[in-house]
């Protein structure tokens, strides 16, 4: 498990993270969603033990990770420009990362490269930026590490090979205890891999959420009153997080469980009301509005 308790960091006048404290579970996949320069990158490279919080503590397995040699063998971190050895091939950066990641399987890292096209002794500076982000997640697949840290993995990679290292990182998931951490600018790509997500806006977070429990406790439904005064007892009787009016068609989204949010709206018995499925993306656009933030502007 990986927790952050107020952790910040600045840079010179620029506060890069400011005050985050999150709880990364073992064994999920934790989205971190945000635009450039929310914090992300920073956030991911404290995680990752490379830069120090100025405030805060971070604790990896209940140990700090900063200038802690034991607790850095159990993270991998891709960052989002990965660095290679100069005119270095894979098979020269598999070699690298296995002096130091003890655990690396170079077998399964053969494999993995005869499967997705990439040639070993071929020099990397020769490769496109999707065939450079394919190396980066096999490198860090390959090493074993309890934690493999993300940032913006999936931007370069075409839609079937995103897929291919969704597949990888479920394969991984089932087999051994491996907890990825992954951030990205766009919420669709995350939407099902991640197990929670946390928003960052200015460096900060501004929302952690379960997906599933997301996914259960809010929804959207489309429905047609027979009165005005029906119209009106259904809407009380709801948590309503915003309702829109269409003629006479009510487009509502709630928070409760669908068979309760249905119970109520029965009990009207209205013309017309069936729950209408809601994408990741509306849900948090929902959640944000209520707390005063349009996530549009943040991430889309």
């Amino acid at each position: 498990m990986i927790t952050a308790e107020h952790v910040s960091k600045r840079f010179g006048d620029i506060e890069a993270v400011k005050d985050i404290s999150v709880t990364i579970k073992k064994g999920e996949v934790f989205g971190l969603i945000g635009t450039n320069g929310a914090g992300k990158s920073t956030f991911l490279r404290m995680l990752s033990g490379v830069i120090k919080p100025d405030e805060g503590t971070i604790l990896v397995d209940g140990q700090p990770v900063f200038e802690n040699p034991i607790s850095k063998k159990d993270i991998f971190y891709i960052s989002d420009d990965q660095y290679y050895l100069p005119n270095s091939s894979p098979v020269e950066m598999m070699h690298f990362y296995k002096d130091y990641y003890t655990e690396f399987n170079t077998e399964r890292f053969m494999e993995y490269l005869d499967k997705f096209g990439l040639h070993p002794r071929r020099r990397i500076n020769t490769f496109s930026k999707g065939m450079k982000k394919q190396l980066s997640v096999l490198l860090g697949i390959c090493a074993n590490t309890k934690y493999l840290l993300c940032d913006e993995t999936f931007d370069g990679l075409d839609p079937v090979m995103r897929q291919a290292v969704k597949s990888l990182f479920a394969g991984e998931l089932t087999s051994r205890d491996f907890t990825p951490i992954v951030a990205s600018h766009n919420l669709r790509e995350l939407e099902d891999i991640c197990d929670c997500v946390g928003v960052l806006h200015q460096g900060g977070v501004l929302m952690q959420k379960d997906l599933e429990e997301m996914k259960l406790n809010i929804h959207t439904l489309q429905c047609v009153f027979r009165s005005a005064e029906d119209e009106q007892n259904a809407f009380a009787s709801l948590d309503i997080v915003k309702s829109e009016k269409r003629g006479s068609l009510n487009l509502i989204t709630a928070r409760g469980k669908s068979d309760e949010i249905m119970q109520k709206i029965n009990s009207y018995s209205p013309i017309l009301a069936e729950i209408l499925p809601l994408t990741l993306e509306e849900i948090f656009i929902s959640e944000t509005e209520v707390i005063g933030y349009d996530i549009k502007k943040l991430i889309f």
